[in-house]
């Protein structure tokens, strides 16, 4: 549990909080790179950490992010024309390069120089693995970019989607990191069953409740679910990571159907709007010679892809219809009866209501990954509230890999998956 200072603490993240300075530290997804498809294009409103931004491609491919509103008379850069390598405001003129200087006013004399002295807030920006990075942060303390492994693949091999999320960034992102829910939450109740879910016949829904370890990083930390299979000699074993301040890496091998092997990973990034609402970047992606597939294409953001993307990627099943929950599927198909295994994570999360009161919970050890997330991100906020640099700046969580095998009882099982976890550069155990 935490009590109210430190649940404020960790889930306000509007600018000048001390959780939001912490966030702002980092490469956070702003956008999908589709979302800009061309130079000069129609620009898009982004919602980050409680600040209202504009994001535009301009005439040289190059990416802005603005604040949405002209410092002139605060009109919405939105409704502006993207021409020229520049945002123009329709109200009276003003026209804002990508790196935020104005670069034009039609309503004033030229000979006034009166643009020189005008700046909007602008944030860089990276385009990597299909998503749109930003730094909101001091350009003097910017991290190295966010290439993570699945940004660095040919887009024939990974894909990614996004769905905004109704509650705050925290407990969607502890919802990802509860290895012990999803098979239970998100199975189906028999094998033969085509509905979408885990079957109760994969190595994950046979093995009993898991053993959680968590081994502390330089970038978060790598944790295990241990599950022995009954009635086998055998231990089923997941390694995920969690990477500061919102991912989880998590191994897809086996997918959510057959035991057959497959090079696949997959992850989430939970990223706070502002304190009551997060966009959630869904992403998977093949480690291996062969593309991914239609199925692993779908099974990579199931349940994410049924959006309104004209709605800022809401959800078509969402808080409003319950989530659109079938009692009858639920007694005869799927542990939950509600569409798509994403869908029901963010029911559950959203059910908590917008920020969850953590003084009221009651862990067990199957928590270990969340204690130990809440203990890392309040060692962090701290940290830069001295003026320190958080965790997770580094290069080490590069090439780390999330792997589940089956293994023999007795099996060191971190000997055992340490060169495939840390493909190539192994993070630092702290």
């Amino acid at each position: 549990m935490l009590t109210k200072e430190q649940n404020d603490l960790l889930t306000h993240t509007d600018p000048s909080t001390p959780g939001g300075e912490y966030m702002r530290r980092y490469w956070l997804p702003a956008l999908l790179a589709e979302e800009l498809p061309e130079p000069d294009g129609a620009p898009v409103r982004v919602r980050l950490l409680g600040e209202n931004l504009v994001a535009f491609r301009d005439t040289n491919g190059r990416v802005g992010l603005l604040d949405e509103f002209c410092p002139h008379r605060r009109a919405s850069l939105w409704l502006g024309r993207n021409e020229e390598c520049g945002l123009r405001c329709v109200y009276h003129g003003w026209k804002y390069d990508v790196d935020g200087n104005c670069v034009d006013m039609m309503n004033e004399p030229e000979e006034l120089q009166f643009k020189s002295k005008i700046r909007i807030t602008s944030y860089p920006t990276v385009e990597l693995g299909g998503l749109i990075w930003t730094y909101m942060g001091a350009g003097a303390k910017t991290p190295p970019p966010p290439k993570f492994e699945w940004t660095q693949v040919p887009a024939t091999h990974r894909h990614v989607t996004k769905a905004w999320e109704e509650c705050n960034w925290l407990q969607a992102l502890e919802g990802g990191l509860d290895t012990s829910h999803a098979p239970i939450m998100h199975r189906r109740l028999r094998p033969e069953s085509t509905a979408e879910g885990i079957s109760p016949a994969s190595f994950f829904a046979r093995g009993k409740a898991p053993i959680v370890e968590v081994d502390p990083t330089d970038y978060g930390y790598t944790y295990y679910g241990v599950r022995d299979l009954p009635n086998e000699p055998n231990i089923f074993v997941r390694a995920y990571h969690y990477v500061m301040p919102f991912t989880q890496i998590r191994a897809s091998q086996f997918g959510r159907g057959a035991d057959q092997f497959k090079p696949i990973i997959s992850g989430h990034y939970w990223v706070p709007m502002d304190d009551e609402n997060c966009m959630v970047y869904n992403w998977c992606y093949s480690f291996g010679q062969q593309p991914l597939d239609e199925w692993d294409r779908h099974d990579s953001a199931a349940g994410a892809a049924n959006v309104y993307e004209d709605q800022g990627y809401r959800k078509r099943r969402n808080k409003d219809n319950n989530w659109l929950i079938d009692r009858q599927l639920q007694k005869t198909e799927t542990f939950t009866g509600i569409p798509g295994v994403n869908t029901q994570d963010h029911a559950i999360q959203e059910s908590m209501g917008p920020i969850v009161d953590r003084s009221l919970e009651h862990l067990g050890p199957a928590d270990k990954a969340i204690i130990t997330l809440r203990q890392l991100l309040l060692r962090g906020v701290k940290t830069v509230q001295e003026g320190g640099d958080p965790p997770g700046l580094g290069e080490t969580y590069y090439w780390i890999r999330a792997i589940e095998r089956v293994l023999p009882e007795g099996t060191d099982y971190r000997e055992a998956l340490t060169d495939e976890i840390y493909e190539q550069a192994p993070g630092q155990l702290v």
